[in-house]
């Protein structure tokens, strides 16, 4: 059985046209015989309509730069900058980070932390066994 959410998806890739040519047509073929699904197509291109009937205003020639000056006046860019004044965000490192994970021992200490491992894993089976 089909859930609600499953039908609305497919409603949506339908009426937007991101279905492939077999999907497209087993839809049009469930839109006669399933109608619950129709009237989900139904619903959802109802209200895909009302972006057809708004009117769309024209752009201004400087639109980008308006919106980057927009950008440039939030308050979480003050600290960086978009001017000439650019300030970088990530400084260049004085020293290496220190390494997290399974990765980082490298070396002498890398090997220490595999033998360990091995001899913890070797004592957990022989007790095991027990």
């Amino acid at each position: 059985m089909v859930g609600e959410r499953d039908r609305i998806a497919r409603a949506g890739d339908y009426v937007l046209g991101l279905m492939n040519d077999t999907d497209r047509e087993r839809a049009e073929r469930d839109l006669e015989i399933d109608p619950a699904f129709r009237d989900a197509v139904l619903q959802l291109a109802e209200r895909m309509h009302m972006f057809d009937r708004a009117e769309k205003p024209a752009l201004p020639a400087n639109h980008w730069a308006l919106v980057t000056q927009r950008l440039a006046e939030l308050p979480q860019m003050r600290s960086v900058g978009l001017g000439n004044d650019v300030k970088p965000v990530i400084r260049s490192l004085s020293r290496p980070p220190y390494g997290v994970g399974v990765h980082s021992p490298g070396g002498r200490r890398g090997f220490v932390v595999a033998v360990v491992l091995i001899a913890v894993f070797a004592l957990g089976y022989l007790v095991g066994k027990l």
